[in-house]
């Protein structure tokens, strides 16, 4: 069996690589990835980007933001994680069937220490009642590949905030991820593999993947890429994963409310947002102004449902003129931003 580990910690690179890998005629299956990321959120495919992530935590803590090619739910990853994947002929594995799939990580970690980790319902692996894995699949041109997660050493409370859905009250239709209690596997490892970074843990689970003692050992069935492989692979992630309308336009079509209450008046904005653009925009309230609020709503529609663009849009508005009293930076912050 051949592997690849990935030489960036860039999730929209190396998304982008598996994608190309998975499709490439050069590759001997079945096939392994392994990849480090810096943080960063992963949703579904079927999923509404904005219901499942806290996007003004991502974005000041710069956390990359992008949509896979699977189904399944909103991942939070870090230095922590370590991703592997496995691309096997459709064939020869049965959809959804992450058990047989994910068995040599499995073994792996029961002879790290981690003797009690097993695959619990629909595509986890859990220790003691508490998930440290979570697997996605997807099946293209007679190919399955199946991805995870294995939770080393992750910043526990980063996940519960970049994943922390504000109270804006948001309404889709697309697939809601469901919240799991979590551990790191780290803790249940043996004392050897205690002081392990991420990366070294990775490279002990190929090692006792491949049945070998040192990595060096292992790099024999590595795949090396090609000049050429790396150009289709950016290629891909300009088109794909560096894609707003891939990331944002791609969520099913939502409403949001944002109503908040200040000394001048109460605002209650509601918007309809389809293909990741502002449909329709209607704001109520008691507040006063003296020109009409739905210029105000007429300047929104049509634009991206980004907060970067919605705060840009309203800072060439004179918005005391149509919220009397109310502060244009608490405006801004209600209807452009997350709270």
């Amino acid at each position: 069996m051949q592997y690849y580990a990935m030489k960036t910690n860039d999730i929209r690179t190396n998304l982008a690589t598996e994608q190309y890998l998975m499709n490439s005629d050069k590759i001997t299956l079945p096939f392994m990835l392994f990849y480090i990321e810096n943080p960063c959120i992963i949703v579904g495919r079927n999923q509404n980007t904005m219901e499942e992530i806290n996007d003004e935590y991502c974005r000041n803590h710069n956390i990359t933001v992008t949509r896979r090619l699977s189904g399944g739910g909103a991942m939070y990853q870090d230095l922590g994680n370590l991703c592997f994947s496995f691309i096997v002929p459709a064939n020869d594995q049965r959809f959804g069937d992450f058990k047989d799939l994910v068995k040599p990580i499995v073994d792996a970690l029961h002879e790290m220490g981690a003797t009690q980790a097993e695959v619990t319902g629909r595509n986890d692996i859990v220790i003691e009642g508490k998930k440290f894995s979570g697997n996605a699949m997807y099946t293209r041109n007679g190919r399955t590949f199946s991805h995870g997660t294995l939770m080393f050493d992750v910043n526990t409370d980063a996940v519960a905030d970049a994943l922390k859905v504000p109270k804006d009250k948001i309404e889709s239709k697309g697939i809601k991820s469901v919240r799991a209690r979590v551990t790191n596997i780290k803790k249940y490892l043996k004392p050897e593999y205690q002081n392990l970074n991420t990366f070294e843990f990775r490279d002990e689970l190929i090692k006792k993947i491949w049945n070998v003692d040192t990595i060096e050992e292992a790099q024999k069935f590595e795949y090396h890429l090609t000049k050429s492989d790396e150009e289709e692979i950016k290629k891909i992630q300009d088109k794909t994963y560096n894609n707003w309308d891939w990331v944002y336009g791609q969520s099913p079509k939502f409403t949001v409310q944002k109503r908040k209450h200040f000394t001048g008046g109460t605002i209650d904005a509601r918007f309809d947002v389809e293909d990741g653009h502002v449909k329709n925009v209607k704001i109520y309230g008691d507040f006063f102004g003296i020109k009409n609020v739905e210029d105000v709503e007429k300047a929104l529609i049509g634009k991206e449902y980004n907060a970067d663009v919605l705060k840009e849009t309203l800072e060439n508005i004179n918005l005391n003129n149509y919220f009397h009293g109310i502060p244009a930076e608490d405006i801004i912050n209600l209807i452009a931003l997350q709270h």
